[in-house]
């Protein structure tokens, strides 16, 4: 089971008219902090406030009306919880969340506010995926998984879609990109696209430092798993072990990873605001703070540099803004 681009182009059909098309961005200011050009994909402006809800609506979209009468389950952080639970919402079934016991309070809030059941497990002692596979088969719910689901990394690869004529639009010269990455479903669907839009873009994915599976595994050749899924304050990105189904996708259309340090993700946030006017949550500003580091970067004069969501906790985006 793969992901082509014309799956990429079938989901973008089903869920054109729901999703919104975010900007591309550019600030002077901010790239000459950079020391280059920066296009900035503002998926923090997605509906849910992240791109989670490209993949969300192309899963849903796509059951059948049986599967639909009967619901979804899909576990999450936040961000695929809030997308999973509004695409239920707009396409007419009901949805069971599975969050962590230490979620962010803002994501619980806004996946209820969707109309969501959410169910908490204790992260690092619970498996999230067993408690899922549990619920669907006692519940007859159909599982949508947060990246290793063939509709949901088409769904996320409808960024591509954007971004390839955005770039056109503007005259970008760039030939990287930078993309935050949990279980590989934005950067893999992402690097469909541009493999067929774009084939001279190479896809480069950004991790927190620690939990830097997909780097590692990219350099080894196979899928190798985090020590631990505590400890980061990026914990939309903060996954066990590549997917599956993203890997594979990752080895062929993408280049080396990233990692980058919790201080220069917050630092990135704050630089993200003071130039953009954009909140971008920790998870979704890594590769903005892996633009900001000249250290072990493509060599491009122009970068193209993904921000992936906005869902940040109030107390927490106070501390990056206070940062000097």
């Amino acid at each position: 089971m793969t992901v082509a681009f014309i799956d990429i182009q079938r989901a973008h059909k089903r869920i054109k008219e729901t999703i919104a098309r975010t900007p591309l961005l550019n600030s002077p200011r901010l790239d000459a902090i950079a020391g280059r050009k920066l296009w900035i994909k503002a998926e923090p402006l997605q509906v849910t406030g992240s791109f989670k809800f490209r993949g969300a609506c192309s899963a849903v979209s796509a059951l059948p009306s049986e599967a639909l009468q009967r619901g979804v389950v899909a576990y999450s952080s936040g961000n695929h919880a809030q997308g999973v639970a509004l695409a239920a919402k707009v396409f007419g079934t009901r949805a069971t969340i599975i969050m962590p016991h230490d979620a962010p309070a803002n994501k619980v809030a806004n996946t209820k506010a969707y109309g969501a059941t959410v169910v908490h497990y204790e992260r690092g002692v619970e498996s999230r995926e067993s408690i899922g596979e549990r619920l669907a088969q006692k519940n007859g719910l159909h599982l949508i998984k947060p990246y290793d689901d063939p509709d949901v990394i088409a769904g996320q690869g409808t960024v591509g879609l954007e971004l390839a004529e955005q770039l056109t639009d503007v005259g970008a010269q760039a030939s990287a990109l930078l993309c935050c990455c949990g279980g590989g479903g934005l950067s893999s669907g992402i690097a469909v696209a541009l493999n067929a839009l774009r084939p001279k873009i190479t896809v480069h994915t950004v991790e927190p430092e620690g939990f830097d599976d997909t780097a590692r595994s990219l350099t080894l050749g196979e899928r190798v798993s985090n020590p631990t899924e505590q400890g980061s304050i990026c914990d939309a990105i903060v996954t066990p072990i590549p997917g599956e189904l993203t890997f594979p996708l990752l080895q062929q259309y993408t280049g080396h990873g990233f990692a980058v340090s919790d201080h220069s993700v917050l630092v990135a946030m704050k630089t993200a605001f003071d130039t953009l006017k954009v909140t971008v949550e920790p998870g979704g500003a890594v590769a903005l703070a892996a633009a900001l580091d000249p250290q072990n970067l493509p060599d491009e004069k122009e970068l193209v540099v993904i921000l992936s969501g906005g869902n940040v906790d109030e107390q927490l985006f106070q501390k990056a803004l206070q940062i000097t």
